[in-house]
């Protein structure tokens, strides 16, 4: 074990971290910190540590690792969005007069390559964080310091000429940052989901159009209840989506308030009047993206409902695509032994014991990530519940699943349009004219009973529709055909 390692950790932490990655990043190699023997020596309220001189973050991501290890990581979403408050922050203290210029061309450079998805593996602490967001918040302004050191051309750990809390997190606090840094992502990743769903509704609405006229017996409770085709069923699946495009497009509304500048509990204590107003706007500019300061700013540090309500959004999706995927299976499902309707692209073998077997594996993905944003529901909506008076500690429980939902779904869509949903085909199988479930198609012309009778004498003597309603009604079976037409099923009620 190597000395620097014993330096940084506690005896019972080294065995536990050598069998657990800090993250996929890092799985196959060793951590950043605690394998060397030049080390810088840093100080906080509680004393000194040692901290590998070549690392960007400090003694605040370090004891943070040691507390609360490091997985599952923090978002690269929220890091990214994080960067971006800062440098609008950076600039309006710029403004301001509060930091030289020359420093803001630092933080501008630092900014840029973590906006820019940089340096994700000095991010070292895990997610699910005692403390609102405070640790990653320090990650964050360590490695912004340090990477503003270098630009200046100073060592990293020189605090003295750009400080983590002095410089970075001027006039701010993780309570007000956090969650607007975790608004900005999620904005964003909405936005990336729209455009996956508008491309899902597409592919569904093609297949509506392809199949519009091909004959199919429509399903209630898995029996057979009446004919319809398959372009209506596809067409009822568009509907869904074209629902759930509609929900994400108005999560963006829910989302665009923030309360930078309200510092710890939202009254703006220990931030300048100036920098309240402007800082909103800064971020606004620098983002493109629609934000608004909070009229109350106070209830938006304490009350975090606004979550559940967008995570609400996210778990409609989760229960169509679970719903979908189910339906896009029954209707694969044998296909020479079961219901055969459609068929669905071949993705891989099915099977190591079963030659020739083929799986629905992306509907069956798609039911497995609608499962997980579920389960993540709810964890958001416990988090934001068990928030108390002035905060909510639990705020990266939030942050880490509805980044995490945003991701999975915005991983899943594009798989599940492309390799699955737009290579959707259909088997020439049209229910046959034996299945008693036609009779329900001649009731607005003869009646319950006398539909019922037909059905019986179907089921007696094995007999077609046509035959038995002809025996049973006295009418032609030209008329008995035009009745039982596709478009005559598909019309809206009788005339």
């Amino acid at each position: 074990m190597h000395g620097a390692e014993h330096r940084c950790f506690p005896s019972s932490l080294r065995s536990f971290r050598s069998f657990f990655p800090s993250s996929p990043s890092t799985a196959h190699k060793r951590p950043t910190f605690g394998y060397s023997d030049d080390m810088r020596t840093e100080h906080d309220m509680l004393g000194e540590r040692a901290v590998p001189v070549a690392a960007l973050y400090g003694i605040h991501t370090l004891r943070a690792v040691e507390n609360f290890g490091a997985w599952p990581p923090v978002e690269p979403a929220l890091i990214q969005a994080y960067a971006a408050v800062k440098l609008a922050c950076a600039r309006v203290n710029g403004e301001l007069g509060f930091i030289t210029p020359e420093i803001l061309a630092a933080l501008e450079i630092a900014c840029g390559e973590l906006m820019a998805g940089g340096h994700l593996d000095q991010f070292p602490v895990s997610a699910l964080q005692g403390g609102a967001g405070t640790s990653t918040n320090m990650n964050i302004n360590e490695v912004l310091a340090n990477l503003a050191l270098r630009a200046l051309g100073r060592p990293l750990g020189d605090y003295t000429t750009v400080h983590p809390i002095e410089t970075v997190n001027l006039h701010q606090s993780t309570n007000d940052t956090y969650p607007a840094a975790l608004k900005v992502a999620a904005i964003r990743g909405l936005r990336l989901l729209d455009t996956d769903l508008t491309a899902l509704h597409g592919a569904f609405q093609e297949l509506e159009r392809r199949f519009a006229k091909q004959l199919k017996m429509g399903r209630t409770e898995l029996m057979d209840a009446v004919p319809y085709t398959l372009g209506r069923q596809f067409g009822a699946m568009a509907e869904a989506f074209a629902r759930d495009r509609w929900r994400i497009f108005k999560c963006e509304e829910r989302l665009r308030v923030i309360i930078l500048g309200g510092g710890a509990i939202g009254t703006g204590l220990g931030a300048p009047r100036a920098f309240i107003f402007r800082a909103t706007d800064a971020l606004r500019e620098l983002t493109g993206l629609p934000l608004a300061r909070a009229e109350n700013p106070v209830d938006a540090t304490q009350n975090q409902d606004v979550f559940p309500e967008v995570s609400g959004m996210l778990r409609t999706v989760a229960v169509n695509l679970l719903k979908i995927s189910g339906d896009l299976r029954l209707l694969a499902s044998g296909p020479e032994c079961g219901l055969g309707e459609i068929t669905l692209p071949p993705r891989q073998a099915g099977s190591s014991i079963m030659p020739g077997k083929v799986n629905p594996v992306l509907p069956e993905h798609a039911a497995s990530v609608a499962m997980q944003v579920l389960a993540m529901d709810g964890a958001i909506t416990q988090a934001a519940a068990a928030g108390q008076l002035e905060l909510n500690a639990f705020l990266p429980v939030i942050a880490h699943n509805l980044l995490g939902a945003l991701r999975l779904l915005h991983d899943l869509l594009p798989r599940l349009t492309v390799l699955c949903v737009q290579g959707i085909g259909a088997i020439e199988r049209p229910p046959t004219l034996g299945a008693t479930a036609w009779v329900t198609a001649l009731v607005p012309h003869v009646g319950y009973e006398t539909a019922s009778r037909v059905a019986i004498l179907m089921r007696e003597e094995k007999l077609d529709v046509l035959t038995a309603a002809e025996r049973v009604t006295g009418r032609d079976q030209a008329t008995l055909t035009a009745w039982l037409a596709p478009e005559a099923l598909l019309r809206l009620g009788h005339p």
